[in-house]
């Protein structure tokens, strides 16, 4: 314990040499070889700026742009909320909401009305300073009924924003909502210059984050130096970041083992275990709330029948996918979107597991009086790790319910824009909402922009409201397991895994003890809080 303190005492000396920390630890009684070996890996934990940081990323299109409120997938999560911009609040990677451009919050006694205390001296990277113009701008951005915005479920709930001086903003929304600072936290409510006329600008790419934009080619590469001026000043380490949309997984992998890059996310999962043998790479798993859906439309044939959407949901083997797709690196999912990182998760004996049962599956179907159903499920790599794999043996598993279930190839490029939403019946993922209110109401409430599965039960849609004001902790809980039960019953969302999220990065890159579990990539912020070691 005395040569450990003392060890780390010399290593608290900012501008010792390697040399000199030698000399002193061995004169301490400390053996050469083990003050060399503490030395460089107590340096390496250090974070320190410099070097040319290259990412290979996956869910990017030719179709991107830089308008936060149509990011689609974590290509432009990662470069335009993790690296260009800022939100009011942010998730550490403890898990915790904490201030970002808000220093403080608070609410009234109901919940309803909400006032945000700006930070003081944040620049734009144009120079302006933030103040709570740009904050309401950028808020109204993705309000009203012409909104093209993937948020406009978060924020429909707000009935008014104002300005309380420079430094303040006042949210007054339609009812309580004790979430509504997780909500602040969206990748999609990013804070933007106002314009003249009250508009966001967003077309250039600017913000308040830790890197500014040089080159932008959807599809292709986005590349973005350091802020000078950055207001965090222990964050953005590296000189330049170059984000690479490299969607094949083989292409991925080779970039890494090469130095070609120094990060990507979405191993295959098949070779991951060769990975782990290359001593230039650093092979780890994050699991929150990552899950993959098979959505299907249910408001169509045969969809809008409760008893097809059962069948199908009896008729896939999840234990087989968790041990042939995930290779274990995950858990079972059960037809509700309320993760592990959740507070309110149901449990197993509030909401028991869904088994294979391809006999279920046929009572079902025979109710329906649709005993030979032929579907189409539409399916790229894109969709989710091992997608198209997970749909080939879910057609296999579905053949001894009688379910013909056809596996149709999509392209990965334009497959977030061309396929989802649009096809009947397809694949997707989610991951990264800390609650249960936020999943609920991007995803699963009545006209949200996000509600794949144009699902509309009117039991859920009440409970999701009154939840949402509810500040008793036990009935809110008594409500959120009410409205896990009725999605895994009524739902038109299929959700086989929770999923781990697997990384594959350089021996050369630094990063801090914990890592954000809410996303991939150090909850998207790696860019922002890695460094070469």
């Amino acid at each position: 314990m005395r040569k450990q303190s003392v060890l780390n005492g010399l290593i608290g000396k900012h501008r010792i040499t390697r040399r000199e920390f030698v000399v002193q630890a061995v004169a301490a009684g400390v053996t050469a070889g083990a003050a060399m070996s503490f030395f460089d890996s107590a340096k390496a934990a250090t974070p320190k700026k410099g070097g040319d940081f290259r990412q290979g990323l996956t869910g990017g299109s030719t179709g991107d742009v830089l308008d936060p409120a149509r990011t689609l997938d974590s290509y432009m999560i990662n470069m335009s909320a993790g690296q260009l911009r800022n939100n009011l609040t942010e998730i550490s990677p403890s898990g915790e909401l904490r201030p970002e451009l808000a220093e403080s919050w608070e609410a009234s006694p109901d919940a309803a009305t909400w006032t945000f205390k700006l930070r003081k001296g944040v620049e734009f990277h144009s120079g302006k300073t933030l103040e709570a113009e740009d904050v309401i701008a950028s808020f109204n951005h993705h309000r009203g009924k012409d909104t093209k915005s993937a948020a406009k479920g978060i924020v429909k709930p707000i009935k008014d924003i104002k300005a309380d001086g420079k430094d303040t903003v006042v949210f007054t929304l339609e009812g309580g909502s004790a979430d509504f600072p997780f909500l602040a936290s969206d990748y999609h409510l990013t804070i933007c210059e106002a314009k003249s006329d009250g508009t966001m600008a967003w077309e250039k790419g600017e913000g308040t984050g830790g890197y500014t934009l040089e080159k932008f080619e959807p599809g292709v590469t986005g590349k973005l130096k350091r802020n000078p001026n950055y207001w965090k000043e222990d964050q953005a380490f590296f000189d330049t970041v170059e984000n690479l949309f490299i969607a094949d997984v083989v292409a991925r992998t080779a970039a890494l083992r090469s130095g070609e890059i120094h990060a990507m996310s979405n191993l295959d999962l098949k070779t991951a275990h060769l990975l782990e043998r290359d001593t230039n790479v650093k092979v780890f798993t994050t699991s929150g709330n990552k899950h993959a859906v098979f959505p299907m439309h249910t408001t169509v044939d045969p969809y809008k029948n409760s008893d097809v959407r059962e069948a199908l949901k009896y008729a896939i083997n999840r234990e087989e996918l968790l041990a042939k797709i995930l290779k274990g690196k995950g858990e079972l999912g059960n037809d509700s979107p309320v993760g592990p990182a959740n507070i309110y998760r149901a449990t197993p004996e509030e909401l028991p597991q869904r088994p294979y049962d391809p006999e279920k599956a046929k009572f079902h179907l025979k109710k329906a009086g649709m005993e030979n159903l032929k579907v189409k499920l539409h399916l790229a790599s894109t969709a989710f790790e091992g997608a198209v794999d997970a749909g080939q043996l879910y057609a296999e598993s579905a053949k001894a319910a009688g379910i013909d279930l056809e596996v149709v190839r999509e392209s990965n490029d334009g497959y977030w824009s061309n396929v989802w939403l649009k096809k009947t019946f397809c694949g997707s993922y989610w991951g990264g909402r800390p609650t249960e209110d936020w999943i609920f109401s991007q995803i699963y409430s009545k006209g949200a922009d996000w509600n794949e599965t144009l699902w509309d039960n009117e039991k859920f849609n009440m409970l999701l409201v009154q939840a949402r004001a509810e500040l008793d902790d036990k009935k809110r809980r008594e409500m959120y397991v009410e409205m896990q039960r009725i999605v895994h019953s009524d739902g038109g969302a299929i959700i086989p895994l929770f999923m781990a999220y697997t990384h594959g990065v350089s021996a050369k890159v630094g990063m801090p003890d914990q890592l954000a579990n809410n996303w991939e990539l150090d909850g998207h912020k790696n860019a922002e809080r890695w460094w070469f070691a």
